[in-house]
């Protein structure tokens, strides 16, 4: 018999309610106690009185009960729904433990569902990144895994490479009947399609840390870039000065545009210094470059486009070029309050890879922010998680594995080593299947679950 768990289920400090959950084997017996009244009809809400093991009343609170396994772990489940605030949830979990349940563990609630059966490691995993997670985007993808949607992926996986390795080990088997001929040649695309949708997948899960969006300004000095941010985030979080350099390090903020979460970076004026410190913030700006999926390239629409702009758009353009997820381009002319000395037509080969050149006055926020926000939202649409999203390390090392093994047996196959393609599919299948059903590693799991809030 495993152990009965106790825990605080929502957060500390003072709120409406608290949540006390109880989960095994002496949940229905310990509610009992607590209530000195009959259970609850299984999952309907009762209205019951409190008390502790000396008979003094501890609350008035709503009690649910519900009979194994029609519960979140499977097990009998019972929860407290007391009044909020710190002392009441604790004087109730204090009772539970007093009557024979034990502290739950980081997770364990989720962890025991896993165990038994009601949930694959993916959905656990979903639950997880579910209550984490900021933007409501993600979260909307992160629902459909909670339903199966991973799963059910992973399984018309399995069913491709059980299906190639079938008819493979038949033609083993009878290499001396007659097999259609383009049996090689059908096999051979199935698996090159699987192998390009599980590169597609993982690019874009791999492009998405922290499940938030990375947004670069990028542009010579002086070109407002900083303005621009102020004007996002319609406060002035950058020193802005007429002085060229005066942002000398990476300024990060944070904020929600529409459902997503966008990591803005405003970055140090890309151009050649001999200035030890001024060269450093350049190097974080190309890095900031490098990881940012949307990239705002500032120009100054009072000056004619230089060397250092035209250096600046072959270095985007590079960057888009060189990814396999590339970003989205959002050309801006800011300065458009004073005469504009820029031939914006200078500026089609840049926009022939992104949206339309915007035309901003940076100093007038309101109007900027608006302008700026549409842009962005609208970007940001053509991003949404249409496909499967890989949100944990270990899900997308699967998957790499997983397209690698099938690489590997295509190269076999090509030249007709039916054993050893045989043998690279078995990979595969192990591969995959680590993302709803990896070993069952009392270790793997506990570090897992183990970050998990309490009471989940």
């Amino acid at each position: 018999m495993q152990d009965t768990i106790a825990a605080i289920a929502t957060p500390s400090g003072v709120g409406g309610i608290c949540i006390v959950r109880v989960s095994g084997e002496l949940a229905p017996q310990i509610a009992q106690a607590i209530t000195k009244d009959q259970l609850p009809t299984p999952r309907y809400a009762a209205l019951r009185t409190l008390y502790d093991t000396q008979g003094a009343l501890i609350d008035e609170a709503i009690v649910l009960y519900f009979a194994a396994p029609r519960s979140y772990t499977c097990e009998e489940v019972v929860e407290f729904q007391c009044h909020g605030g710190e002392i009441i949830g604790s004087k109730v979990l204090s009772q539970c433990l007093a009557l024979g349940a034990r502290i739950a563990r980081a997770g364990e609630f989720t962890k025991r569902a896993y165990l038994n059966g009601r949930l694959d490691l993916a959905q656990a995993n979903a639950i997880a990144q579910m209550i984490a997670t900021r933007d409501a985007s993600f979260q909307s993808a992160l629902a459909k895994q909670l339903k199966g949607d991973l799963g059910a992926f992973v399984k018309q996986v399995r069913t491709s490479l059980i299906n190639a390795l079938a008819h493979t080990e038949v033609m083993i088997d009878y290499s001396e009947e007659d097999i259609p001929s383009d049996i090689i040649t059908r096999i051979h695309s199935m698996l090159d399609a699987l192998a390009t949708r599980l590169s597609n997948i993982y690019t874009f899960s791999k492009a998405r840390p922290n499940q938030c969006h990375s947004l670069c300004l990028i542009g010579k000095p002086n070109v407002g870039k900083s303005s621009l941010l102020n004007a996002l985030l319609l406060y002035d979080r950058a020193i802005t000065s007429p002085i060229a350099g005066t942002t000398r390090d990476s300024i990060e903020e944070e904020l929600l545009i529409g459902p997503h979460r966008v990591r803005l970076i405003d970055t140090a004026g890309i151009h050649q210094s001999t200035d030890p410190l001024e060269s450093k913030g350049i190097e974080k700006s190309l890095q900031a470059l490098k990881e940012a999926s949307i990239i705002l390239v500032v120009f100054d629409g009072s000056s004619p486009l230089d060397t250092q702009d035209e250096a600046i758009i072959a270095l985007v353009q590079g960057e888009g070029a060189s990814r396999q997820s590339p970003p989205k381009i959002l050309p801006i002319i800011n300065k458009c309050d004073l005469p504009s000395r820029l031939d914006s037509a200078t500026l089609q080969s840049l926009e022939s890879t992104s949206a339309a050149t915007i035309a901003v006055n940076a100093l007038d926020k309101s109007a900027t922010a608006s302008i700026l926000y549409s842009a962005i939202a609208q970007a940001l649409a053509q991003e949404s998680y249409q496909d499967i999203i890989l949100s944990a390390p270990y899900q997308q090392e699967a998957i790499a594995q997983t397209q690698a093994h099938i690489q590997s047996a295509c190269t076999k196959l090509d030249s007709l080593e039916l054993e050893l393609f045989a043998y690279h599919i078995k990979d595969a299948l192990e591969s995959i299947g680590h993302i709803t059903h990896p070993y069952n590693s009392e270790e793997v799991l506990d570090s897992m679950f183990g970050q998990f809030c309490l009471g989940k």
